[in-house]
């Protein structure tokens, strides 16, 4: 047949064919040599087109052309009407198809392994695993490949990240279901099944292996670990409430539990331990890694947030970032709403609602003090945790953490009463609200004092901290009354007004005499949170200020009483056993500064009063700022910033860039 390939004269298994005349081009193939065995199965290799076979007419193609010689001359498509031929043909496509996809997946693995530091793959037995190809290997060349497959999809899509819209095959919204009134959000996922439109629930936290972690990894020895864990455990954990933010009594424990927890755990302890700088560079890189990886991850568990928590109490660089992450994931997790399920008779949800009132705490710790508005509201569960102290499993740490609730109910009213505007001064018609914010705060001294037990750890710190506290609240709450004033404006002040800054003075007088002359303030003033730091220097610096801007004829100060203070309190922070890169290194550089620009302001008094200069000449009088004294940075106006307005870098302008890494 015209037309036909040289091939079309054998069979598939080599067998020469002889060839009968058939009608419409149809050939049919019989053996040229006849044997004993039996033939093998025909296969038609008719070429006949359609359109050939329509009219019963032979179908002849010339060399090199696709089509035949009546469809080239009719200009029609030539269509080959046999089935077992594009049988074979598509067979063929599909086996080409499938081995560049194969070739493709081994040249990916290969470079995967290389990447990983493991075998090649022709030391792979089908089905093994070899010994050498450890769960963290196995870990890292998984996350490798997802990263290696965003790039090419960033790469090859365009720039940015390509989101993924994908739907979920679940049941149809039930239109006579009981949630008549549910989250809006959940109503449109219900409509669109749009994973990216909700959290997951069926997304579960990946459990931890202790291979996985940077002690397996040989960042840091698992003798030290012990041993930071270990300081951990006996004093910031019992300092914060006894216990209940590390609830777990081994190091393998937590291990297991939470690699964010074991990791926050172990760069807190190397923070407050002498020489331990190289080991805290290695916790801290380890840990702020662990942090920006689960920043848009939803599987979680509640040591992941307390691991957060942890590092907000006492990373002061990190704390206003960390609470707010920490608050968010709780949410998600649902730990608002554990407290009415404990209510119900769910007793398994104690610890999940006693998480959230550590969280209310932790989120009032870093935004109150910055004069920042808070997160978390005073829910249900925040306005009745007299009732959630009544349940039987209740320990004398969820006492202590609850008067801390209580407290910043308080400040947070008075927050949200006067606000955080530093140029806004109190009015005459505001000292009547404050008086009755002060007479709240001491009804809460007087109610949570007696309730807060001692401790065989930190002895009377609980009853201790109350007071402490307690001062703070009330120093914190009057200093208001001074804030956006000038002594040059205000000549004279209403009764009011300087009951309640004279108030505020010895408020932070009292805060510092505490520090100083209680034994188990004292002891416990390196482990404790940030927020007591916090405490001590915002007094200082504010007894500062006021014993250069106002003199004693407006206020009872006494500015030589106030540098003895202070100079003890740096005393204090040099003299304790701490890290070289300890909050209270700071504090007492800072204050040091501050010392000397106020040794300056002093003698430039001196010399003004010796050569008999008039009030308003003399530094320190109601022209002080005019004559240049005190330098900038102690200037009246700075008063003003504090009371809720305590910014982070609040003594040394280094702490904005504290960066563990950097050294």
């Amino acid at each position: 047949m015209a037309g036909e390939s040289p091939t079309d004269s054998r069979l598939m298994d080599g067998t020469p064919l002889k060839r009968s005349s058939s009608r419409a081009g149809f050939e049919s193939p019989q053996p040229a040599n006849h044997s004993d065995r039996p033939p093998p199965p025909k296969i038609s290799k008719a070429r006949a087109c359609a359109e050939c076979k329509r009219h019963k007419i032979r179908c002849e193609f010339r060399p090199g052309e696709l089509s035949c010689n009546k469809c080239l001359r009719s200009g029609i498509k030539c269509v080959v009407n046999d089935f077992s031929q594009k049988f074979v043909d598509d067979d063929g496509a599909w086996k080409s198809q499938a081995t560049a996809t194969m070739q493709q997946l081994q040249a990916a693995v290969s470079h995967l392994l290389r990447q990983g530091g493991s075998p090649d793959l022709s030391t792979f037995a089908a089905g093994d695993i070899p010994e050498s190809l450890s769960p963290a290997t196995s870990h890292h060349a998984h996350r490798l490949s997802i990263n290696r497959s965003q790039t090419y999809t960033n790469h090859h899509e365009g720039p940015g990240v390509v989101m993924d819209v994908t739907r979920e095959h679940s049941q149809e919204p039930d239109l006579q279901g009981p949630d008549l009134v549910p989250a809006p959000m959940r109503s449109l996922y219900e409509v669109t099944k749009l994973r990216n439109l909700r959290n997951n629930p069926i997304e579960a936290p990946k459990k931890t292996l202790l291979e996985e972690d940077f002690i397996s990894r040989g960042l840091i020895s698992m003798h030290e670990a012990e041993e930071l864990f270990a300081y951990f455990s006996r004093t910031m954990n019992q300092l914060l409430w006894g216990g209940i933010i590390l609830v777990h009594r081994d190091l393998t424990s937590v291990r297991r539990a939470s690699t964010l927890l074991s990791t926050a755990v172990l760069t807190v302890a190397a923070l407050h331990i002498p020489n331990r700088t190289d080991t805290l560079n290695r916790c801290y890189s380890e840990y702020v890694s662990l942090v920006s990886s689960m920043a848009l991850t939803r599987a979680h568990t509640l040591d992941d947030v307390r691991g957060l928590c942890v590092g907000a109490f006492w990373l002061s660089e990190l704390s206003w970032k960390l609470s707010g992450h920490a608050v968010r994931i709780a949410t998600e997790m649902g730990l608002h709403q554990s407290y009415q399920r404990l209510t119900r008779g769910h007793n398994d949800q104690y610890e999940r609602a006693q998480l959230w009132y550590l969280l209310y705490v932790c989120d009032h710790h870093f935004s109150i003090a910055y004069g920042r508005p808070p997160v978390i509201h005073e829910d249900v569960a925040i306005r009745n945790y007299e009732t959630f102290l009544e349940f039987p499993m209740i320990v004398p740490g969820d006492i202590r953490l609850l008067a801390q609730v209580a407290l910043f109910m308080i400040l947070t009213e008075a927050y949200r009463t006067f606000g955080s505007d530093t140029e806004q001064a109190m009015t005459e018609e505001d000292f009547g609200q404050l008086r009755m914010y002060n007479v709240a705060v001491d009804q809460w001294r007087l109610l949570w004092q007696p309730r807060s037990a001692d401790s065989s750890y930190v002895r009377t710190y609980p009853s201790k901290g109350v007071v402490l506290h307690y001062h703070f609240a009330k120093f914190q709450l009057n200093s208001l009354s001074l804030r956006a004033l000038s002594p040059s404006t205000t000549p004279v002040f209403s009764m009011d007004r300087k009951e309640s800054a004279n108030i505020a003075i010895s408020s932070a007088m009292a805060c510092l005499n505490m520090v100083l002359e209680e034994p188990d303030i004292r002891d416990a003033i390196v482990g404790v949170p940030i927020f007591t730091h916090t405490m001590v220097t915002f007094s200082a610096v504010f007894l500062l200020k006021v014993a250069i801007n106002w003199n004693s004829a407006y206020l009872s100060i006494n500015a030589r009483q106030v540098r003895r203070l202070v100079e003890r309190v740096i005393e204090l922070m040099n003299c304790v056993s701490a890290g070289e890169r300890h909050l209270t290194r700071h504090i007492a550089r800072g204050l040091g500064k501050m010392i000397e620009r106020f040794d300056s302001w002093e003698a430039a008094w001196q010399v003004g009063a010796t050569n008999g200069a008039t009030g308003d000449e003399v530094p320190g009088g109601a022209n002080a700022m005019a004559q240049g004294f005190p330098p900038p940075d102690l200037i009246y106006d700075m008063v003003g910033t504090y009371g809720f307005g305590l910014d982070e870098n609040l003594l040394d302008p280094s702490m904005a860039n504290f960066d563990f890494l950097a050294q």
